[in-house]
């Protein structure tokens, strides 16, 4: 072919190449557009079927020739090796629809589900039905993270309903128009239990499901009357819990979304802690308790209950005795580190090194941050049923001339202090006096279960800041608090690391704009740049002295 002929050719050839590599995409994306197919594939059958056409006579002319036999032997060649190749590249579209396999390259593994995730999706024995309700253009800032979950279980089906085509669904479920104005996603189990969810980060779709599936029906209740960080909401305040940055508010619905009831205690007005409590939260009281109280603690704790306490460092309490009792000696100190500090804070200490053999500790691989912490230490006799949960670094010191500091406003180590890594929180079982040694663990597994006297369970941290609103988040603190109430209550299946609140930055676009960018990058330039090189070659070919 030559003159106008070959480029109408050529640009036929262009057509239909792109229309086949479109209908090809189209197996993988359902947004394709079929009118981009057939107009690439109308527009090349043409412009190739008229460049035949005004070619009849020179074509008949070559086919009658040896060259013409030769190019139509090559030729014939190159059409079966790309029709081979189209065939090839279709049967690995179908595969990729039929086989997945995911990878996630990012440096902090943001698009790789947090191990409490999976843990639960392994170990969900019936089917999940999750129907997320969004228009088309809304569904991607979403449909990501969904996929993971059905990508990870087979037992997790996933559909997604355009609220605008199916309003008998909606109204059968009760859903509002305020609900769907923001988005729904609803989760059904395949026995018909279901809940609702308008905020969709990992950590919401993972606290859903944990509400759903593994619903403990314990009670923790947080110790109240001795200016203890609260967890009622102050007048003015909104929310379930207290808001403030030193409360524990943020901690409380951690535990709730571990499917804990919370709730407070005043002892004072109580003869014992109740029946049904499954823990006992004391978060930084500063002033003393009453005897009968320290007496139904004790009555709790060594008949098989569980203890949480956190005391800030010169706390004004009378708790001191109790503890040392069991064991536990608390440091009239505070811990300095200028190495592993936050910020250059030396009394805002990093805590990196953990007992991995213990069951709160024993998934955490990042630090916890303590703010203004004190040092934990253990009586010999009861080492042994005790463990240190955690410790600061080796550079690190407990201060104990606390007095001459707050003069000079300089710490400085001497022979007086405790040389780092210091331990700042312990767990381990308790009994009562004078019960003889009994087979126990105090990792609480089986043997521990089993053992004959009643033991009670005991966590103690030289700090109440760590869970408070303001540092919970910090790195693995609220991982540290919860597994902690986790283990008191006996819930070893729920301890682990969860998903973090803060992912990766990402731009959010609507699925208008997705397929604009999709086509411009995948079909429009690049068959620009395609029939730009058509008119190029012809170009160069009409040029004067061209072979």
């Amino acid at each position: 072919m030559t003159g106008t002929a070959a480029l109408l050719a050529g640009l036929g050839v262009v057509a239909i190449g792109f229309g086949i590599l479109s209908a090809l995409m189209a197996l993988l994306s359902p947004f394709t557009d079929p009118l981009w197919i057939f107009g690439n594939l109308v527009v090349g059958v043409s412009l190739l079927g008229a460049a035949v056409f005004m070619s009849l006579d020179s074509l008949r002319e070559r086919v009658r020739s040896g060259g013409g036999r030769r190019a139509g032997k090559y030729g014939t060649s190159a059409i079966v090796g790309a029709l081979l190749g189209i065939v090839i590249l279709g049967l690995l579209g179908f595969l990729s629809t039929r086989y997945h396999t995911r990878f996630d390259v990012s440096e902090a593994g943001v698009h790789t589900l947090a191990p409490q995730t999976t843990e639960l999706l392994e170990s969900l024995e019936e089917d999940v039905q999750i129907t997320a309700f969004f228009n088309e253009s809304e569904s991607p800032p979403i449909a990501g993270l969904l996929d993971r979950y059905s990508f990870a279980s087979e037992r997790v089906k996933l559909r997604y309903v355009d609220p605008n085509s199916e309003p008998g669904l909606v109204d059968a479920l009760g859903l509002t128009t305020e609900e769907l104005a923001t988005g729904v996603v609803r989760f059904t189990m395949s026995s018909g239990e279901s809940t609702s969810l308008s905020e969709f980060s990992e950590p919401d779709i993972t606290n859903a499901l944990v509400k759903l599936v593994k619903s403990t029906g314990k009670k923790v209740y947080f110790l109240v009357g001795h200016n203890e960080r609260g967890i009622t909401p102050l007048p003015g305040e909104e929310g379930t819990f207290a808001a403030g940055p030193e409360s524990f508010g943020r901690a409380a619905d951690a535990l709730v979304n571990e499917t804990y009831a919370v709730e407070p205690l005043l002892l004072a007005s109580a003869e014992d802690v109740p029946a049904d409590a499954s823990a006992v939260i004391v978060a930084g009281p500063t002033r003393p308790l009453l005897e009968g109280e320290l007496a139904a603690l004790r009555r709790y704790v060594e008949g098989g209950g569980g203890l949480f306490v956190a005391l800030d460092p010169r706390a004004q309490t009378n708790l001191y005795a109790l503890l040392e009792e069991w064991g536990v000696l608390m440091g009239d100190d505070v811990v300095v580190d200028r190495a592993l500090a936050v910020f250059g804070q030396a009394t805002t200490p990093i805590a990196q090194e953990y007992d991995g053999s213990h069951p709160i500790t024993a998934p955490l691989r990042e630090p916890a941050l303590f703010p203004m912490v004190r040092s934990i230490e253990l009586v010999e006799a009861t080492a042994v049923r005790f463990s240190v949960l955690a410790k600061t670094g080796e550079e690190s010191w407990a201060e104990r001339d606390l007095e001459g500091w707050r003069v000079s406003g300089r710490a400085e180590y001497d022979e007086l202090d405790v040389m780092g890594p210091v331990g700042i929180a312990v767990a381990g079982s308790v009994r009562a006096a004078g019960i003889p040694p009994a087979a126990h663990n105090v990792h609480g597994n089986d043997e521990a279960d089993a053992a004959p006297v009643a033991e009670g369970r005991l966590v103690v941290f030289g700090d109440s800041d760590f869970a408070s609103n303001e540092t919970l988040d910090a790195l693995r603190n609220k991982d540290l608090f919860v597994n902690s109430v986790n283990w008191l209550a006996g819930d070893l299946s729920q301890i682990t690391v969860r998903p973090n609140v803060s992912r990766a930055s990402s731009f959010q676009m609507s699925q208008d704009e997705f397929r604009r960018i999709q086509y411009l990058s995948l079909f429009v330039l690049p068959e620009a740049i395609a029939v730009f090189g058509v008119l190029t070659w012809w170009l160069r070919r009409k040029a004067p002295g061209a072979a």
